[in-house]
């Protein structure tokens, strides 16, 4: 659980030190609303990947043995370095059902609670791919996440075009085939 006075006292210390007067009638509430903000999206800092897991493991028994694919579910993020957003983040997740399959909301819901955390894109993807292996008992996963950064596109260098694309796989899906068949079903 986030320490909403700590928010406070640290947003009306961001505003003082850039210039700002925390008191002037634009800014009363913020520090409360910039504390609330804080507290929902990055609400499982805390959480383990273990709990996430046990949270949103609802799975079913099935006799699929063919590559399950959710595509495109929209995420974002803080970089860690920097606090700073990464946003227009897609996360693809497929794998290859081992006598189970998971509830399809629950992909979704497991990417949007790895994101509320201080994160890096990688650990995001890795994080992902681990909780579902677990939920599933398929060590056949992949996931591809591709997404911009801010603190590549609007500080330091400044490359407002520039995405970056990540993919961790464990399993079967760490061979080509499995890949190449999963980066198509993404892209279709």
């Amino acid at each position: 659980m986030a320490d909403l006075k700590k928010l406070e006292k640290a947003a009306r210390l961001i505003l003082e030190a850039v210039g700002e007067n925390p008191m002037r009638e634009g800014l009363l509430e913020t520090p409360r609303r910039f504390a609330e903000m804080i507290e929902e999206q990055l609400a499982y800092t805390n959480i383990s990947n273990e709990e996430i897991a046990k949270n949103f493991g609802k799975t079913f028994t099935s006799s699929e043995e063919g590559l399950v694919v959710v595509k495109d579910i929209p995420i974002f993020s803080y970089c860690e370095h920097h606090i700073a957003l990464m946003y227009n983040m897609k996360v693809s997740v497929g794998y290859i059902p081992c006598g189970r399959v998971i509830g399809l909301s629950k992909v979704a819901r497991i990417a949007d609670a790895v994101s509320k955390r201080l994160q890096i894109q990688e650990r995001i993807g890795q994080d992902i791919r681990e909780i579902i292996e677990e939920v599933t008992d398929s060590s056949d996963v992949i996931v591809h996440i591709e997404g911009e950064h801010s603190c590549m596109t609007a500080r330091g260098i400044k490359k407002v075009t520039s995405v970056t694309r990540t993919l961790s796989a464990g399993g079967k899906c760490k061979e080509p085939a499995w890949q190449s068949l999963f980066l198509k079903l993404c892209k279709e």
